[in-house]
């Protein structure tokens, strides 16, 4: 505890995750709670959350700053943090923190509007995270961050230029649980793994022929057995993350650099193959480190 310089917060929907951070960076220790942003309601339940959480650490060291990024800033957050505008960087970013009473302070979301609204709240950080680890994709990159709502960004000369989300994750977990598809699937969501399945889905997504109707062909390839029901999920995850690529490709930069959970962006990895696009570099949460870049840019440490 000693060496702490900064109390980091990765604050999402669904999951508060905090890292006690020393000299350079170092995570010293890391907690987590299940008090995501969605799951509290009013500023006394965040506060507690917090207290909950960390406050042992803030017991032993007072003076330690609090940073968070991600959806505790958002409209239904503890409070709403401002949107910056593409192009931007970290000290953009830094600059319109917002300051909350308990001595935290959030950092802002992006928006990109060149052509409709789109915006993301923590992959900000990630993306802050990244060029401080990487700094080799500052010149010009594109930065997935696959996920719920995965995101495409490209980086030029140190800033995010734009972006776009796609609500991958999310589509599949309602047409794997909610919809007509779901009828000739595992109820229990079970299912071994079918690599291939999941390829052919890929696939599938490289030929011509819009989403919508690919997508029935998850059922029909059920109902006529070319497809076993425990692959079916595979092959609807496959289409829907080979769509992904196929647009996402279009602008990617000259690097591509893959950030998030190692399982989920093997898969992307896979895919990608499958487009002939190169191999790309792979790092896994970068939320501390652009939280500690960005502590450091605000002066905070």
């Amino acid at each position: 505890m000693s060496q702490a310089r900064l109390i980091a917060l990765d604050w999402g929907s669904t999951r508060l995750r905090a890292f006690l951070m020393g000299e350079g960076g170092d995570v010293l220790q890391t907690r987590q709670s299940d008090d995501g942003a969605s799951t509290l309601h009013g500023a006394e339940a965040f506060a507690r959350a917090l207290a909950g959480l960390v406050g042992g650490w803030r017991e032993q060291q007072p003076q330690l700053r609090l940073l968070a990024c991600g959806m505790v800033g958002s409209q239904h957050g503890w409070r709403e943090a401002p949107y910056v505008r593409c192009p931007a960087d970290a000290a953009a970013l830094a600059g319109q923190a917002l300051a909350i009473d308990d001595g935290l302070r959030i950092i802002p979301g992006l928006v990109d509007d060149a052509a409709q609204p789109d915006v993301m709240r923590g992959e900000e950080t990630q993306i802050v995270g990244a060029l401080a680890l990487r700094p080799e994709l500052a010149e010009d990159a594109c930065l997935v961050l696959p996920g719920t709502h995965s995101k495409w960004a490209r980086v030029k000369a140190g800033r995010v230029t734009g972006f776009a989300t796609h609500m991958t994750g999310e589509l599949f977990a309602l047409l794997r649980q909610h919809s007509v598809l779901a009828r000739l699937m595992p109820a229990d969501g079970s299912s071994p793994a079918s690599p291939e399945a999941f390829l052919q889905g890929v696939d599938a997504a490289r030929q011509d022929g819009g989403l919508g109707h690919q997508l029935f062909a998850v059922r029909t390839l059920g109902l006529f057995k070319q497809l076993a029901p425990e692959q079916l999920p595979d092959y609807l995850s496959g289409l829907l993350i080979g769509h992904e690529i196929a647009h996402g490709l279009h602008d990617r930069g000259t690097r591509l650099a893959l950030v998030g959970d190692p399982a989920l962006c093997g898969r992307y990895v896979q895919a990608l193959a499958r487009f002939d696009a190169p191999a790309p570099l792979l790092l896994d949460n970068t939320a501390p480190a652009g939280l500690w870049q960005l502590a450091l840019t605000m002066k905070l440490i």
